[in-house]
């Protein structure tokens, strides 16, 4: 991992914070806050995008409402480096290079940037009069789908032919002044040079913005071939990665590839034996699961786990999705996984079923602080052990803020808007109120602890260790031992940092 490797890293929308980058950026500046990150993951919204929120993008140019060069610099002058999104797999109808092909057709030098269907699956399928191919069953098998029906948007060339492309995730047709509109994620053709030259292109303006780390976004569809999976094709995906990484490396980038998949099918291990890191999506539900419990059993597994099998991550509480359950799979026992899908929607949480399919458990939207219980001492204890646990510890807005379910965010947003629930944009009087907190002032007090001593280092010796409701988690270099105990009985944690050799303490903090 590049940069300030264990430092905390923010995580927020360029509006989350007041209504840009600019009153973020004001936040940071803070004495409060000084000293509490050295990483902040803006989420995509800061570049031109259309729809998902910034997942959609047009281009990569910032959006000057949100975000400019300026406030970026303000917070290279902190000394905080960024994480950005780069999604592989698709881009917007809205895209310049789209656009082009709609205006063009035949003659847009954007043809093949996007993936006509018909060309793909030739000789696989037969035509029908709609004019695409339905592909043989024996190619559909085993195709891993986001929605219902084959992933097509037929689009409208300018001499009137409909030519179908490839849409794996949103479209929205319709008629407007006797003309034909899109809104859509479009996929891209990694076999056209123009979409390599796309990337490189991207990469090299991310390192420009101040971007230490680059998460790619549904990295594990761009690869698609007849008759595979087209969703973590073994072994073009990796294969893209490492293009990708050969790229991002002449920048100074280090890559986070995106990607949720259950314990039991350990694709987190693959992406860390490939030399990357990975998301730790275990974690926020394993320490729910170990507070409803009343043990860190599995809490010391996965961290053993971790340290024994030297898999790098970037860890979480909350983020701008849900709180993962699909990932929890083969982890933990199915009773017990939904035992706590059936408490987070108790305490105000909506399930998130995969691809709209029924009992098929994709992750619980709620904030972390309400599934919690909204219980000050749980979430200090929460931030306590993500501190303590192995990897770079990523800190969502709201979960700093000890922000509440926001129920009438979610009905503004309407069907399927269940994520809004946890996006409150936060006024500069809600940040003053906040800031007066005291599970705010502590949260920010232990991630300063975890931003200032050396002993979180990639080279310190991590163990943890589990006795009955007890769970200790200990970080030794040669200079510095830290040391976090705590008890689930009564969610109260003790926090020690001592001079290895002589034990005289350097840093104390308690939870009685």
């Amino acid at each position: 991992m590049a940069g300030n490797t264990y430092g905390p890293m923010l995580n927020a929308y360029p509006d989350s914070i007041g209504s840009n980058l600019s009153a973020a950026a004001q936040l940071l500046e803070r004495q409060e806050l000084r000293g509490a990150f050295s990483s902040f993951y803006i989420l995509p919204s800061l570049y031109h995008s259309d729809l998902d929120r910034g997942f959609c993008v047009v281009d990569y140019d910032l959006n000057q409402a949100l975000a400019t060069r300026q406030d970026l610099q303000r917070l290279k002058d902190l000394g905080i480096d960024l994480k950005l999104d780069f999604v592989l797999n698709h881009a917007s109808v809205m895209s310049p290079q789209f656009q082009d092909l709609l205006a063009k057709g035949e003659e847009s030098e954007y043809r093949d940037f996007f993936i006509d269907w018909n060309r793909f699956w030739e000789g696989c399928g037969q035509m029908t009069p709609e004019g695409y191919i339905q592909p043989e069953p024996q190619y559909l098998e085993h195709m891993f789908f986001r929605k219902p029906g084959l992933p097509i948007l037929m689009v409208q060339f300018p001499d009137g032919r409909e030519v179908p492309y490839w849409n794996t995730f949103y479209q929205k047709v319709w008629q407007e002044d006797g003309q034909r509109k899109y809104l859509g994620q479009m996929d891209l053709n990694i076999q056209s040079p123009k979409v390599w030259e796309f990337y490189d292109e991207t990469l090299k303006k991310l390192a420009s913005y101040g971007a230490r780390i680059v998460r790619l976004d549904a990295f594990a569809y761009a690869p698609k071939a007849p008759g595979k999976r087209n969703f973590m094709n073994d072994p073009e995906t990796w294969q893209v990665l490492e293009r990708v990484h050969t790229l991002a490396e002449q920048y100074g980038l280090t890559l986070l590839p995106e990607i949720h998949a259950s314990y039991g099918e350990g694709v987190y291990r693959v992406i860390a034996q490939k030399g990357y890191t990975t998301y730790d999506f275990f974690l926020p539900g394993l320490i729910i699961d170990a507070m409803e419990h009343r043990t860190g059993e599995y809490l010391a597994r996965w961290a053993g786990e971790l340290v024994a099998e030297k898999i790098s991550t970037v860890n979480m509480l909350g983020c701008h999705d849900g709180i993962p359950m699909l990932d929890l799979k083969g982890l933990l026992s199915d009773q017990r996984i939904q035992g706590l899908i059936d408490t987070l929607v108790a305490r105000g949480g909506f399930v998130k079923n995969l691809h709209g399919a029924k009992n098929m458990y994709y992750q619980v939207n709620a904030t972390y602080y309400s599934a919690l219980g909204e219980d000050d001492r749980r979430m200090l204890l929460a931030r306590a052990i993500q501190l303590f646990m192995p990897g770079k510890p990523q800190v969502w807005y709201l979960d700093l803020f000890a922000g509440k379910n926001d129920y009438a965010a979610m009905e503004r947003a309407g069907k399927d808007g269940h994520k809004e629930i946890n996006r409150s944009n936060l006024t500069a009087a809600d940040i003053e109120a906040g800031l007066a907190k005291e599970v705010v002032q502590k949260q920010l007090a232990l991630l300063r602890m975890r931003n200032t001593f050396d002993v979180f280092s990639p080279q310190a010796e991590i163990t943890a260790q589990s006795q009955g409701t007890t769970l200790t988690l200990c970080w030794r270099t040669a200079t510095s031992t830290a040391r976090l105990t705590a008890d689930f009985a009564d969610t109260s944690f003790h926090i020690e940092i001592t001079d290895s050799q002589t034990g005289t303490p350097q840093y104390q903090f308690q939870q009685g």
